[in-house]
């Protein structure tokens, strides 16, 4: 019986564990590193970088930024135009930026003066 996560199972000596307990039992058992490596491997989703990490964007770290311009996060969203909320969900890295905002930001990454004023004049 499963009941807020927990697990109970009444099994007499020298009676077989019920087939569903067996295999959640064999699940959890250590295994040897090359049978890790050889289920990472049979997972398409966990296989391993390319080398020359081909094909892989680099992401704008939007905190380290916003701090280092000395921006709270309210005026950073202000200044450049970044609802706050979507500001908070970089910074939390609850979602990632689009190629689109990647490239805003390291524009203001990169003249962050300019971009405000750009901004402000518009």
């Amino acid at each position: 019986m499963k009941r807020d996560g927990i697990v109970t199972v009444t099994v007499r000596p020298g009676e077989p564990l019920p087939e569903d307990i067996r295999r959640e039992i064999e699940a959890i058992q250590p295994r040897t590193p090359e049978e890790v490596h050889a289920a990472a491997m049979a997972d398409p989703d966990a296989q391993p970088l390319p080398e020359d990490l081909a094909g892989l964007r680099p992401l704008v770290n939007v905190k380290r930024l916003r701090e280092a311009l000395g921006m709270s996060q309210e005026e950073f969203s202000r200044v450049y135009g970044i609802p706050l909320g979507t500001l908070r969900d970089w910074e939390q890295r609850r979602k990632n930026p689009d190629r689109t905002a990647r490239t805003y930001l390291q524009v203001i990454a990169a003249d962050p003066r300019t971009v405000a004023a750009l901004l402000k004049a518009a």
